[in-house]
């Protein structure tokens, strides 16, 4: 693993230093530069969560990832730059489903002089910046996003109106590393796992986000969002490489699936009245 090769993957010349304009010259490139996504698990190929195979994927083969590749990515750098960073355990959508989903996400806490930050490049449509760990509203990047203290023990992120999921709860106590692959594990195996069922691309842009469910191509800025639908195999893979500079072996394969994923999802919405 090679801290250079890294710095040169996310566009970055020079090391930035171990404080909070490092962090967040850090974050926001590794955002705009990274996509998450999910194709691995589409595809069938195992995804874990050491950081040497993380590592040798994102940097090494030009890939993105999910929670648990991007945020160990990021977590390795901070580390080796001098940063005081922990692995902390995260829970989308806890305030729905309670415990079960504790470390169903993966976040980092940075612990700056001027306090303590979450850090985060795995939730797809989250902050491009770094978060200050105070109750509030906040905005990055034009979106409105805000923390909520619950108890001694969880905090929750508040997603902007127009993210994916809503929300997620965090400690700030070092995560169970166990755990966290268990989790990785099911959120890969699983019927019920939603990336099993659909694929999900996301990439920050300069004016907001561009992401990818399935056939469906949404463009979403502070002032709103659009949608486009891709018509053919030879379309989803153009689009991955242009807007996800994505050229996956096997990717083509999955446009049956993806089809047969639109159609069940919309079916209803499109029988004559």
């Amino acid at each position: 693993m090679n801290l250079d090769a890294y710095l040169d993957r996310i566009g970055l010349s020079e090391r930035p230093p171990a404080d909070l304009e490092g962090l967040r010259v850090l974050h926001r490139a590794h955002l705009r530069a990274i996509p998450y996504e999910n194709l691995d698990v589409q595809l069938g190929r195992e995804v874990t969560i050491e950081r040497p195979a993380i590592f040798a994927k994102i940097v090494g083969r030009g890939r993105g990832g999910w929670c648990y590749e991007m945020n160990g990515l990021l977590g390795w750098a901070l580390g080796a730059l001098g940063f005081r960073v922990t692995r902390v355990a995260g829970a989308v959508m806890r305030e729905a489903q309670g415990d079960a989903v504790v470390g169903n996400h993966l976040v980092l806490k940075v612990e700056l002089d001027e306090g303590l930050y979450l850090a985060d490049v795995g939730f797809g449509d989250g902050p491009l910046e770094p978060v200050r760990v105070r109750p509030g509203p906040f905005s990055a990047g034009g979106f409105s996003f805000a923390l909520t203290r619950l108890d001694e023990t969880w905090w929750r992120l508040h997603n902007h109106p127009q993210g994916g999921a809503p929300s997620f709860d965090f400690t700030l106590d070092a995560a169970d590393e166990a755990l966290l692959a268990q989790r990785c594990a099911e959120l890969q195996t699983a019927d019920w796992s939603p990336f099993v069922q659909n694929l999900v691309c996301q990439r920050h842009m300069p004016d907001g986000l561009i992401i990818l469910r399935g056939r469906v191509v949404r463009t979403v800025t502070p002032a709103g969002h659009t949608d486009r639908i891709l018509n053919s195999e030879d379309e989803f893979v153009r689009f991955l490489d242009e807007a996800f500079a994505l050229d996956v072996s096997g990717a083509a394969a999955l446009w049956p699936k993806l089809c047969a994923r639109h159609d069940a999802l919309f079916a209803a919405s499109l029988k004559p009245v």
